[in-house]
Parts: structure tokens; sequence; C-alpha cells
């Protein structure tokens, strides 16, 4: 066992203690490095450019203080490591800018600003890219899906409730389903953007500043929406965080339903699916195997970008109101991780969804199994020969049990058998072609014409609509890449004005 002494000599008598930069400020550095360093750029240039609009400092010191920022953040970040000597990767970045331009002028860009704003700001544009660069993701699966639903619009399928099989219904409506809760997942990610699109800056530690600055300017330079005006607010607030997080685990959890269905489908025993080459690994040692791996991984990348969501959601939970750790280095990256996994599970689905092929005869012939259709019988009963529904249902139900008795299929049933059984409890009968419609998967699809149902005329018409609003959503996008594309290049020329030292217009 080591003693008091000699591990207090190890770990030194001053901060940072080795245990704490061992295990903290490495992995915070990193984390930092990793994903801020971008973003800590633009907002110094923003900053500077707004301090010098609102004469806080010369045009001259922005000049020198901006060809300085230009100079260090040309930094090959992936290179840095953590040193010692610097509490953290804005430390480290501030005395490599005061090496290039002396301290006093780099002690200035923080004139009217905090590490608190500074750090939330950071955070939210970040994270406005992960959101986005999802949603981007999110768009090309939506349409996979809508094109293999059109494709398969008239393709019959057995639909489950209770994993037994209920009734027949389309792939193509299958597949609008699962595009509809997806698309609403979408929609939950753009309600996120919206939250997190918002500017702290200004707000400084959190009661704002003395200097006349312009908050307004640089969430302007910056491409936020808007601000979060209340400055308390700004730097204790967290809700921006839950919601980002839950609009992932909610598309993610309910993916993994989906992709859970789709493994199975793509097994040997239900061959509904056939994953495509690319999307299938051999087994080392049972080579008749077409191991559908990518969707095993997906299935297991939703379930870890839940994990890191729910993290996030947790490590907010109970805390102070007020600028802390938890919602900052220890946090942020649990959100960045689930993103990055939601959108590698994302491309995979897209890949799988745009490739397989679906077995139509196998997908076929099943729907004509397990009575399935029966609601039909009791339905047409009901509906065209007058008898009371519980009368029908009960009807239905004989059939369905001598179908189990005599271990055959609806349609394998003689019609002289059916009507027996009706007529045991009510005195009607069915024709051959009454009988062969309800016992056909296709004409009880085509029946269920109401609307939403999986008619394959109401399912195309479902789907066309849809394409439209898909059409929107793209256009939406990329309305909201120009947009910030345009506040970057409105910076890039303020900051290039002001290192030239030209009038800024």
């Amino acid at each position: 066992m080591i003693t008091r002494d000699r591990f207090i000599e190890s770990e030194g008598t001053a901060f940072p203690g080795k245990s704490y930069v061992d295990h903290l400020l490495r992995h915070v550095f990193n984390d930092q490095r990793d994903y801020l360093f971008k973003e800590m750029f633009a907002i110094h240039r923003a900053h500077v450019v707004m301090l010098t609009e609102q004469s806080i400092i010369s045009r001259n010191e922005a000049s020198v203080i901006l060809k300085g920022v230009e100079k260090v953040r040309q930094t090959d970040y992936k290179k840095l490591e953590y040193d010692p000597l610097y509490e953290d990767l804005f430390f480290m970045m501030e005395s490599k800018l005061s090496e290039e331009i002396g301290p006093d002028l780099a002690g200035k860009i923080h004139i009217a600003r905090s590490r608190n704003d500074m750090g939330v700001a950071m955070y939210r544009l970040v994270l406005r890219e992960h959101i986005l660069t999802l949603i981007e993701s999110s768009l090309q699966l939506a349409d996979a899906l809508l094109v293999q639903a059109f494709e398969h619009a008239e393709t019959v399928m057995t639909a489950y409730t209770h994993t037994q099989p209920a009734q027949p219904t389309t792939l193509g409506h299958y597949l609008a389903a699962i595009y509809d809760v997806f698309m609403r997942d979408t929609t939950r990610l753009w309600a996120a953007y919206e939250s997190v699109n918002r500017s702290p800056l200004g707000a400084a530690a959190l009661s704002t500043t003395g200097f006349p600055i312009s908050r307004e300017r640089v969430r302007q330079l910056l491409g936020f929406h808007g601000l979060v005006e209340n400055s308390y607010d700004a730097i204790a607030g967290g809700d921006y965080l839950i919601e980002t997080a839950n609009a992932s685990m909610s598309m993610m959890i309910n993916a993994g339903r989906w992709i859970q269905d789709f493994l199975q489908q793509a097994t040997r025993e239900f061959g509904v699916i056939r994953v495509a080459d690319p999307y299938v690994q051999i087994s080392s040692i049972m080579p008749q195997k077409r191991n559908p791996v990518s969707i095993e991984h997906s299935r297991s990348l939703a379930s870890s970008a839940v994990g890191e969501a729910l993290a996030a959601i947790q490590m907010i939970h109970n805390t102070p109101f007020g600028d802390i750790v938890d919602t900052e280095d220890d946090l942020q990256p649990h959100l960045y991780r689930s993103y990055e996994k939601a959108n590698r599970v994302v491309h995979l689905m897209h890949a799988v969804i745009q490739t397989m092929i679906v077995e139509k005869d196998v997908i076929g012939s099943r729907a004509r199994t397990s009575c399935i259709t029966i609601t039909e019988l009791a339905d047409v009963l009901a509906r065209d020969k007058g008898v009371p529904f519980r009368l029908a249902h009960r009807i239905a139900s004989l059939v369905a049990k001598k179908c189990t008795v005599q271990q055959k299929e609806m349609d394998e049933l003689k019609l002289d058998e059916v009507n027996e059984l009706i007529g045991s409890v009510h005195p009607v009968a069915l024709t051959e072609q009454e009988w062969g419609g309800i016992t056909c998967p296709t004409e009880f699809v085509r029946r269920r014409k109401i609307q939403g149902g999986p008619n394959p005329d109401e399912v195309k018409r479902m789907i066309r609509e849809r394409e439209g609003k898909l059409r929107d959503l793209g256009v939406k996008l990329d309305i909201e890449r120009a947009k910030l594309k345009q506040a970057d290049d409105e910076l890039n020329e303020a900051v290039s004005q002001l290192v030239s030292n030209n009038l800024i217009p």
C-alpha cells in the first residue's frame, strides 16, 4: 500500500493534482479539442467584430487581434495534446494568441464576455450542426421508405398484433406507417433545432455587462435565429439539452422497433426480405449463412444512442439552476455521441432499405394462412346478410376453430361446411363468390379503402401526399443551410475588412 506522504508526493501539492489531470482534465481537453475548436474561434471572431463596431475597442486593435486569431485558428487541432501548463484547451489557445499579439490585446477579446456564455454558445453551435446532419440523413431514409412503399403498395403481407398473425395488409401500408412515425421524429428534431439555435452570448457570467455591447449583432454573425433573452436563463437553462436528447432518443427508440422487425423478416424462416450482398456478412465457419449484420449493428447502435441521450438527461436531473459542470464538459459529449450514432443508424438502414429485395411470393403465400381474413367473414355476415354482429363474430369463431381442428386454411374449407356452421347459428348462407372474396387476402385489402387503410389506391394517395411534404422539408433544410452560410460569409467579410483595416460598410 502506498503511504499518504508518498501519494501526496506523486500527486503534487498544487492544483491540478496528477489524478485530476489523468482522469479528468486530459479527457475534457480531448473532448474540447475534438468538438469545440472551430466553434470557439467563430465566437472569438464575431465578438471582436462586435466590440469594434460598438467602439469598445479600436479598429487598429481589432486588426491586430484578428490577425492573431486567424493565425492561431489555423492550428491543426487534431495534433494538440493536453499540457499541464493549461487548465484546458481555451487557456492553451489564449496563451498561443498572447504569444502572437501580446497579453494585453489577447485579454481584450474577453471584454464583456465570460466562459459561461461562451461555453453555452459553443455547445449550441455544435448541437445545431449535429441536429441538421441527422435531419439531412433522415430525409434520405424517408425518401427510400416512400419509394419502397409505393413499389409495394399492392404487395399483400401479414400484419401482426401481439406477435401473432392478425390481418392482411400490404408492405406499402406498413412502410408508410414507419415513414409517418419517422417523420414525426424528424419534426421533433426540427423543434429541438429551433430551441438550440438561440444565442446566449452577451449574458456574460449571468447578469450581462456594463459595456455597451450588441447581443443582436453577435447573434446575426453566428447565424442564431434569436436570443436567449433573459441572461440568467441563458446560463442556467438546460432544457435545450433535454429537448435535444429527447429528439434523438425518440427517433432511435421508434427506429429500434421496426429495425427489430426487419431483422426478423430477414431470417431464413420468415424469408420476407433479402438484404443486399454489400450489407451481409458470411459466417467464418458456416458458409451457407448470410448474416444481416447491417441490421444487427443498426439495432445495437440505436440502443447505444438512446443510452447516450438518457445519460445526458440523467446528468441534468436534480442539478442546481445555474452554471455547473454537469451540463458542460461532462454532459455534452454524450449528446454528440448520441447524434453521431443515430446518424450511423439512419445511414445504414437507408442502404438496407434502398437495396433490399422483397420475396413477394413468400410474403403473399403467408398472407393466406392462419385465418387472417376471418374478420371479413364476420363483416360480410353483418354488413351484407343482416346478421347481428355478435352472432356474426360467433360464426367466424366457429369457422376458425374448424380450421384449427382440421388443420386447414380457410380457403381449403368447402363452402357446404361453412354454410352448415353458419346455419347452425343463423339462417343465412354464402355463395361461392362471397366465400372466395372472404378468403382472399388481396380482396380483404382492397375492401379496406377507408382513409388511412391498406387499399393500394389509398396507400398510393398517402404516399403522393407525403412525397410533396418531404420535398418541402428538403427545401426547408436547404434554406436553413443557406442562412447559416450567409451568416458565415458575413462574418468572414467583416473579419477580412478589419484585418485589412478597411472601413466596414
